[in-house]
């Protein structure tokens, strides 16, 4: 019995023995809990075998493009500072020795480089390095200041020409890079996207008597370009030229801060080769003034949303003029391209020769007509329409003003010498736009006066009140002109009361 006793103590001594030690065991390994937290999935991402795929069309488009760039170093007789300004060209910044730097696309092997006109301007002395190092002395073939665009020429053979692509089929989104010699570091490759198409930034001409001829219809893209980049090469994935490097947002700096701006290769080599062949550009002009059609504008009219361009004037003996298009008229197309900014048609004309006819699909009086139109010349002095109208004094009659106080309008009769000083045979005068009124968000003014509505001329406040009770809820379409004689369109949506 005490031998019995003695194995159960025992078996129970052992079991207590064995269980510390698994506990002792499970403590050592932290395991306080009975599920163990899991951060994050417990499956990798799917890696593709080939690691370089991505990066492979980067690679080989640097490698077979950025030889056709070049490095072009200029001597000015003036020397120019950067301006403190949000919109800046990335141009050369000229040292005391007046020397600075941009850049060039190959686009022959016999020696001919396109760049901008801002890089070549003024030079006495043009030098161009190629990738090669090789540097050659260069002259310029032409300029074309409207789209800062120039070409100069080497006496070289052999050269590693670009290949030079289709700017009209780019996407937004698509991948571009960015090849130049930025801040005189040679042969500099960067990438991004093309961020936006058809941008007008006002940058072309400024301060000179191009900017009212300036053509600018920019590509955007975030490829980092700086002051250096100027004149070099937009490329895309397949090594095609789609732009030349022209300008930057700089907040101020003077460097890149997000954005860059390239002229569209299609007018580029529509220019260069006006230029080779001719020395100049003679460019075809379609005579008018346009404006973009807005929401008010469209709903006066009678479009069933804003598109189209809005003609404003029209030049006097101009292609316009001769293929009867009118003010107030809508392009909404040219040769079939959908045109509803004003640069998309000044762009697309710009690649047209005087001589050449183009398709014009026009709205007008709530319907759809062609018109063709052989473009002309620029002349030297071209004037609107209402520039050659000869005025008459209208009768003296009593002056009546009026408020309309749901759009925050103030008008009143015009008297005989206020009809001659603006120009105009007929209308009422605006005396006073209330802030933040409906007249005031739509682009009236004190000081403007309104010689149409609905393409109707009117004289008297009379008249205006009619129409404008008569339309509320609706919209009415307004010919108004300045002080200095200009004229142009624009909607008025009238509030209910």
């Amino acid at each position: 019995m005490k031998l019995k006793n003695f194995f159960v103590a025992f078996s129970l001594i052992a079991l207590g023995i064995v269980f510390g030690i698994v506990l002792v065991s499970s403590f050592g390994n932290v395991k306080l809990t009975s599920a163990e937290t899991i951060v994050g999935t417990p499956n990798p991402p799917l890696i593709s075998s080939k690691s370089d795929d991505f990066s492979s069309p980067f690679i080989e488009v640097a490698e077979k493009v950025t030889p056709s760039i070049v490095q072009i170093t200029v001597v000015s007789e003036r020397k120019i500072s950067p301006q403190e300004d949000f919109w800046f060209f990335p141009f050369r910044e000229f040292d005391r020795r007046q020397r600075g730097s941009g850049s060039g696309v190959i686009i022959s092997e016999d020696g001919y480089i396109l760049t901008n006109n801002h890089v070549v301007e003024n030079a006495t002395k043009l030098q161009v390095q190629m990738h090669d190092k090789r540097i050659f002395e260069a002259s310029i073939v032409g300029t074309d200041p409207t789209t800062d665009l120039a070409v100069i020429k080497v006496d070289a053979k052999n050269l590693p020409a670009a290949y030079l692509g289709d700017s009209d089929e780019i996407k937004v989104g698509q991948w571009v890079m960015a090849i130049g010699n930025p801040l005189s570091l040679n042969s500099t490759v960067t990438a991004g996207i093309i961020s936006a198409k058809g941008r007008s930034i006002g940058i072309i001409g400024r301060n000179t008597e191009n900017r009212s001829y300036a053509i600018e219809n920019f590509i955007q893209t975030d490829a980092a370009i700086n002051p250096g980049n100027s004149g070099g090469a937009l490329v895309d994935l397949k090594g095609a030229v789609i732009g030349i490097n022209t300008a930057i947002a700089t907040g101020g700096t003077g460097n890149f801060i997000g954005y860059g701006f390239a002229i569209p290769i299609n007018l580029a080599k529509t220019v260069a080769k006006e230029i080779i062949e001719k020395g100049k550009v003679e460019r075809g002009f379609i005579g008018v003034q346009i404006s973009e059609v807005n929401a008010a504008t469209a709903k006066a009219v009678g479009l069933d949303k804003p598109k189209g361009v809005i003609v404003q004037s029209v030049v006097s003996d101009g292609a316009a003029a001769e293929a009867g298009i009118q003010e107030g008229d809508i392009i909404l197309s040219i040769d079939g391209r959908e045109v509803n900014q004003p640069n998309q048609l000044q762009s697309y004309i710009a690649t047209k020769t005087a001589g050449t006819t183009v398709n014009l699909s026009i709205y007008r009086d709530r319907k759809i007509i062609e018109k063709k139109v052989k473009l002309k010349p620029r002349t030297v002095s071209e004037t609107s329409s209402r520039a050659s109208k000869k005025e008459e004094k209208s009768n003296t009659k009593k002056i009546s003003t009026y408020t309309f106080e749901n759009l925050g309008l103030t008008v009143k009769d015009m008297t005989s010498e206020e009809k001659e000083a603006y120009g105009i045979k007929k209308g009422i005068l605006i005396t006073n736009v209330k802030s933040f009124s409906p007249a005031e968000d739509q682009g009236l003014f004190s000081g403007l006066a309104i010689e149409e509505v609905d393409r109707n001329q009117i004289d008297s406040t009379d008249e205006f009140k009619k129409i404008i009770e008569d339309k509320t809820g609706s919209a009415v379409l307004l010919k108004v002109v300045d002080k200095q004689k200009n004229s142009r369109y624009l909607g008025l949506e009238i509030p209910k009361k």
